[in-house]
């Protein structure tokens, strides 16, 4: 299956949009699987503790943060693909490594990384389907459409790392999805073309640089704007707090296996978001859906952490888990893509 979607480039716009589904479906089976893999693996072998986890979850979004404006400008002065080529090899060489350390200092490189990746990643793919697929009118639906994808590819993750994660080792499964993460980036090379991106040859830092500035600008004036980069912020940083969810729901006690009982929660997660963006798609053209969407789903995040805190056990607290995994992130990210 694999050759077949090398061999064959996108010629139209249906082309592009199944290239991309397939890709973030793929993307999400390696990623899913090693977070399912990593998070387990940082708690039961590696043996960190709660401040050493946030530790990480801050060098990863530091990372993301200092990164994210070079990249951006790469993306948006010199072309879409590389930038996704480049994140994904950053992304495949922190997961592979996860698997082979266990010292602190060198764990934190990994996630140093993992950030640089995601960070190349970020904007980049959601801008070259919005190029290649040149269709204003369809994006949103792509887009939330992409969002469906990525659960279905993280709960495929899930399993297929979750099971030789039990019957090997979590850094088996670690070092398997950083391969997978590799493969995936000689997919996007192979098959993601450019025909509608049109780089400035002579001033492309100078305007990437005014892009940067007037997207700065429109910021300040629109409220709309400013309110969904201030509500994005929050919400990113209050991912951070899904760092300490392994670590909670084993304090709380498994009722069983440890990895098929977390692969399972994950599952569920996956199947909450992929009924709720289902619901979201077929309303998100309506006036006002978006920002109504997006209020909601704030506060069920903010309700799922507090049944994750506050929780008697495991079974509670997984349900705040598929509150916040499940439904919020899901919805507030293509939300706030979409819109």
């Amino acid at each position: 299956m694999m050759a077949r979607m090398f061999r064959k480039r996108p010629d139209d716009g249906r082309d592009v949009v199944t290239t991309f589904l397939q890709w973030m479906f793929l993307r999400s089976v390696f990623h899913r699987g090693y977070v399912l893999a990593s998070g387990l693996y940082f708690v039961t072998d590696a043996h960190l503790s709660a401040a050493q986890l946030v530790f990480l979850g801050t060098a990863m979004s530091v990372t993301l943060v200092l990164s994210d404006i070079p990249a951006g400008i790469w993306a948006d002065a010199i072309g879409r693909r590389w930038p996704l080529v480049i994140g994904q090899i950053f992304l495949a060489v922190g997961m592979a490594m996860t698997g082979v350390v266990m010292a602190f200092p060198l764990i934190v490189v990994t996630q140093v990384l993992w950030g640089a990746g995601w960070a190349f990643l970020n904007g980049a793919d959601v801008a070259w389907i919005t190029d290649e697929l040149d269709q204003p009118d369809r994006i949103a639906r792509v887009l939330t459409a992409s969002g469906r994808r990525d659960l279905a590819g993280g709960a495929t993750g899930m399993v297929l790392f979750g099971v030789p994660g039990r019957a090997t080792s979590l850094a088996t499964a670690i070092v398997v999805s950083g391969a997978g993460m590799a493969l995936l980036a000689l997919f996007v090379a192979a098959r993601f073309s450019e025909r509608n991106f049109i780089p400035e040859r002579e001033k492309r830092w100078s305007a990437s640089l005014s892009i940067f500035r007037l997207g700065v600008s429109l910021s300040q004036r629109d409220h709309e704007i400013l309110l969904v980069f201030v509500a994005t912020m929050i919400v990113n940083a209050a991912a951070m707090v899904t760092w300490l969810f392994p670590r909670q729901l084993v304090n709380l006690g498994f009722p069983g296996d440890l990895v098929l009982w977390y692969a399972a929660l994950g599952m569920c997660a996956s199947t909450v978001g992929f009924v709720t963006l289902h619901i979201v798609e077929a309303r998100i053209d309506g006036v006002g859906v978006a920002r109504r969407m997006y209020a909601l789903t704030c506060f069920i995040g903010v309700l799922g952490l507090i049944v994750l805190a506050y929780a008697p056990d495991a079974l509670i607290g997984s349900l705040g888990v598929l509150l916040v995994s499940g439904s919020a992130f899901n919805v507030t990210r293509t939300v706030a893509s979409s819109g």
